[in-house]
């Protein structure tokens, strides 16, 4: 036993390199400094926006429709007393000179088409000076500005026609009120914010699983194909212990090592997505999605776990298998395009489709492959639908079962210092 866990740290400290510490904290900052730049410009978009008017029609009712846009968290700055002279020419130039992003120009006569319940238009000059993510607010700034203006003018006419009536019940006589349906559970909310709450779950999951697959199983296959290529492995093979906990330690050292870096991603992914959705109000959602019983519990996220323990226990026994086929590390590189196919065909499937809509040949081919099980289980055991999670587990055990001892066959012999894919051994002769 005391070999074993000899062997064990040996693997572990292999692996934990200055590189790999450096990585892992530069991971973090970078997902931090692009979470504060994006809440910075949301916030941007959501504050109190300034809104530059000139106003040549100077209408009790062009008066009273500035006034209110106060109420649709705008600010009404009157270019009338900032020029000289009431002109639109000098109004651009002021722009420009104080870099205004747009302003708007409501013409002569504008009171006067609209007290005749005649179309009145109103003139939104834009300035584009940059492609950035902020350069893009003053346009949902602009529909914000046309929709309040039109619901207050409408207002105003069912106001003078129909004294006493509430203006939106008659703009909008029938209203509805949506209940969502899961099984035998049913809560008053829109389809659109239970999908949206649970897709954003589902596109974490994935995100987080796809990288704890991929790294820990890319872990192996590089420690196994520099042991050959430093010729360590010989001298590793003639240590007095079992081929097999050989295989086993190089697996547990990489799914340790690989699920701490993994758990570290996900920390700083977490806190990206955290400043980003800090200023949304989910609270509602929330209440929704406990209704509905769409929320992990405790069984779910052992289930979830067994099911994402045992696909990195089969990506890291194929990882061992590749790396032995593999001649050195630059080969290596080359052995790991299979698993990552195999890691990115069911990420996608789960992004952008529903594997129980599939045809039945595609559906068959998708659950042959491992890995696709707990991206299936992520969405499967939010509906309770726990008979397709317990196959799925069951599937993957005895997948990695057969692929550990056919790792372990090969490190039983000395084949494991020759053993090379044929295309490989051709391009290096």
């Amino acid at each position: 036993m005391n070999k074993f866990l000899n062997l064990l740290k040996k693997e572990i400290k292999e692996l934990v390199t200055f590189q790999l510490i450096i990585s892992l904290i530069f991971t973090i900052l970078i997902f931090n400094f692009m979470g504060s730049i994006t809440k910075r410009e949301i916030e941007k978009a959501v504050e109190t926006k300034d809104i530059y008017v000139l106003d040549l029609d100077k209408s009790e009712i062009s008066k009273e429709l500035l006034s209110n846009l106060s109420l649709a968290n705008f600010k009404v700055k009157l270019l009338n007393e900032l020029l000289p002279k009431e002109d639109k020419d000098l109004a651009f130039d002021f722009a420009r000179r104080e870099k205004i992003n747009f302003f708007v120009l409501i013409p002569e006569n504008f009171g006067s088409l609209v007290s005749r319940f005649k179309p009145a238009e109103i003139e939104i000059y834009s300035f584009i000076r940059s492609f950035s993510l902020g350069s893009n607010v003053g346009s949902a700034v602009l529909d914000q500005v046309i929709n309040a203006m039109n619901r207050y003018m409408s207002d105003q006419f069912i106001g003078a026609k129909f004294p006493g009536v509430d203006p939106d019940s008659l703009k909008n006589p029938i209203r509805k009120k949506e209940f969502v349906i899961v099984k035998n559970r049913i809560a008053e909310g829109t389809t659109s914010d239970v999908l949206n709450s649970v897709y954003s779950q589902s596109i974490f999951i994935p995100s987080i699983l796809m990288v704890v697959i991929m790294y820990t199983s890319q872990m192996v296959l590089s420690a196994i194909a520099m042991e050959k290529q430093d010729k360590t492995l010989e001298t590793l093979l003639t240590v007095p212990i079992g081929r097999r906990q050989i295989v086993i330690a190089k697996m547990m050292g990489a799914g340790i090592v690989g699920i701490i870096s993994s758990l570290i991603y996900m920390y700083g992914y977490r806190s990206f997505m955290g400043e980003i959705g800090g200023n949304v109000d989910v609270s509602s959602t929330s209440d929704i999605i406990q209704k509905l019983g769409l929320s992990f519990t405790p069984y779910g996220y052992t289930l979830f776990g067994i099911s994402l323990f045992l696909a990195i226990l089969c990506g890291l026994a194929l990882s061992t298998i590749l790396g032995v086929l593999a001649e050195d590390l630059k080969s290596a590189q080359s052995m790991s395009l299979p698993l990552v196919f195999l890691v990115i065909i069911p990420y996608f499937v789960s992004l952008f489709s529903d594997i129980n809509n599939l045809s039945l040949p595609v559906r068959l081919i998708i659950m042959a492959i491992p890995f696709s099980h707990p991206f299936i289980a992520s969405r499967e055991i939010l509906l309770g639908n726990y008979n397709i999670v317990f196959l799925g587990i069951l599937y993957m055990v005895v997948v990695f079962i057969a692929l550990i001892i056919i790792a372990a066959k090969i490190f039983s012999t000395d084949r494991i210092l020759t053993m090379k894919i044929g295309f490989l051994r051709r391009k290096s002769s």
